[in-house]
């Protein structure tokens, strides 16, 4: 016996049970018209009742049985389904799908309300099952992010790709229930709304593709530091869906900018520095030049018992005698020939004591320079890179590192530059005052 024999026969005995119903009915003494009208309200409110009981034993399994079954499993997945609602929603899919078996027979006497009843029903299935389809997907994307191979994937652009898609296959399926055409029909009419259509998802399709552009480049991932000063992003990304990009800047704030931003503005992603292991110092002292100067025999020897600059003193004393030696220099004035300097010995300093540093990073590009003198000074700029890049560490470790620098800049008869200070204002005023009373004086 196939489905449509096993349906005429349904069919007869709920029509068997209406016209039973009815000729009871009748037999009070009612109208036609409201024999039927009593007839459809007496089988609607038992078919109420059955809905509610197989909604009360549709729960008891799902809700009790299954459930507890779930929360004793080791497995995850099974619990992203509660999660997400599934049972809920397969439990109210099956309530409407028994309703819409039954509901129908009731109102045989209405057949023009019973067509509309169809397609209300026909319209709530649907639903009903987008519902659930779109609940095991979020599932699927809370399963996949648990797979450390998905966790910085934009999942959320993925799945929200599948429930537009879905969407559009749903919203075509109503319009052939309410119309009664051919779903196709629809179809052919939007290729005449196609341009309606790009205008008005035009955001949504540009940030599919950037979507895409982003996963297929892995350019940014959930959790990355980004930089974007034109929106005032600085901060890890939280999360990438189709629309926008949200961010947390590190002083908590939350912004979203839109995803094809990804694309067609530039960015910066730390996530190299982060991986190196290592995050670069580039800071200057800026030195005072009217402060450098040759050194003296006794001032190098002072210097000789500073244990980390001890070795490089020696070593250049010896090249700085064989190359004096080999070229004949006269001793008589400091600027003849190869001599130490005040400043070449503070750099050399501070390559050692950087070098010494456990908190420096040593596998990574490691520079004491100087750049171009300028209305500050000489500048010696450290360029180096910490052994870490949590961002308290590394403000730790160069705060530490330049403390000591500065610290020890005096002994080598070095002064950092910097603005005159109200103390000295002072002083350079009452000296110009002295000098041009002394001027005029001089004049009379």
């Amino acid at each position: 016996m196939n489905n449509v024999d096993m349906l005429d026969i349904t069919s007869k005995q709920t029509g068997a049970l209406y016209d039973w119903t009815l000729n009871l009915i009748e037999q009070t003494g009612l109208s036609d018209r409201l024999a039927h009208i009593v007839t459809s309200a007496g089988l609607l409110i038992v078919a109420f009742l059955i809905l509610y009981i197989l909604d009360m034993v549709i729960s008891a399994i799902f809700n009790t049985i299954l459930t507890k079954i779930i929360t004793n499993t080791k497995t995850k997945w099974d619990d992203l389904l509660i999660r997400n609602k599934s049972l809920n929603h397969l439990s109210h899919l099956i309530l409407i799908i028994v309703a819409q078996q039954m509901i129908p027979f009731i109102f045989i006497g209405f057949p023009n309300f019973t067509a509309g009843l169809n397609k209300f029903l026909s319209i709530l299935v649907i639903l009903s099952f987008y519902m659930l389809i779109n609940s095991l997907l979020k599932t699927g994307r809370d399963i996949l992010r648990l797979s450390k191979a998905f966790v910085d994937k934009p999942l959320d652009s993925y799945l929200q790709v599948t429930q537009i898609f879905f969407i559009f296959v749903i919203g075509t399926l109503i319009f052939s229930v309410l119309t009664g055409n051919s779903p196709w029909q629809f179809l052919v009419s939007l290729g005449a709304a196609s341009a309606i259509l790009m205008l008005v998802f035009k955001d949504t399709i540009l940030g599919f593709v950037a979507s895409i552009q982003v996963s297929a480049n892995d350019s940014v991932r959930v959790g990355d530091w980004i930089e974007m000063p034109k929106y005032g992003v600085d901060g890890d990304v939280l999360e990438i869906n189709l629309n926008k990009v949200k961010v947390q800047n590190f002083d908590k704030t939350v912004i979203s900018v839109p995803t094809y931003t990804l694309l067609s503005d530039a960015f910066k992603n730390y996530r190299g520095m982060q991986d190196s292991g290592g995050r670069r110092i580039k800071r200057a002292i800026h030195i005072k030049i009217s402060s450098i100067r040759y050194l003296t025999d006794d001032e190098i020897a002072v210097l000789k018992k500073i244990q980390l600059l001890a070795p490089y003193i020696a070593t250049r004393e010896e090249e700085i005698r064989a190359y004096n030696q080999r070229t004949g220099a006269d001793d008589s004035m400091l600027v003849n020939g190869r001599r130490m300097t005040n400043v070449g010995l503070f750099r050399a300093y501070i390559s050692a004591y950087a070098r010494h540093n456990p908190d420096i990073h040593k596998g990574l590009t490691f520079m004491v320079r100087q750049l171009a003198p300028n209305e500050h000074g000489l500048p010696l700029e450290l360029y180096m890179f910490t052994n870490g890049t949590e961002w308290a560490f590394f403000e730790n470790t160069m705060s530490d590192l330049f403390d000591h620098l500065f610290a020890a800049i005096k002994y080598f008869h070095l002064e950092v530059f910097e603005l005159p200070a109200s103390d000295d204002l002072r002083y350079l005023i009452s000296e110009g005052d002295f000098i041009a009373a002394n001027k005029k004086a001089a004049a009379k």
